[in-house]
């Protein structure tokens, strides 16, 4: 499956890879029950997301399954970790970071620990 969770992740911290195409499907079968049932346990939800170099693309659908995640309370999210080496997808998302409600950082391929660790931590206010 092209979006495979991360195992032992420190609690309260959501974590995925993806590779090769992620679909809507994906998104719906994988990542959106971990976030609908880390939102409904009343956490912040803190996510690291590893697209690493065997990752391609989205497909239109899973783009649109992405958008639909703002539908998850602001107030929910804590730590968002972007793991990757593919320069175009990282300065986007850099871009575009004012738009998420929580805390973004974005790491390289090889320090998925220090997402990790950082993800999981709690925020200073």
């Amino acid at each position: 499956m092209p979006l495979t969770p991360l195992t032992d992740l420190p609690a309260g911290t959501l974590g995925f890879r993806a590779t090769g195409t992620v679909t809507a499907d994906d998104y719906r079968e994988v990542l959106d029950p971990a976030v609908d049932a880390a939102v409904a346990a009343g956490g912040r939800v803190n996510l690291v997301y590893v697209l690493g170099d065997d990752f391609e693309r989205y497909s239109l659908g899973a783009m649109w399954q992405d958008a639909r995640l703002e539908g998850v309370p602001h107030g929910a999210w804590g730590r968002f970790a972007m793991v990757t080496g593919h320069s175009v997808l990282a300065e986007a998302v850099h871009l575009l970071g004012f738009l998420f409600p929580g805390d973004l950082r974005i790491f390289p391929v090889d320090k998925v620990a220090d997402a990790v660790a950082w993800a999981s931590e709690e925020p200073v206010d």
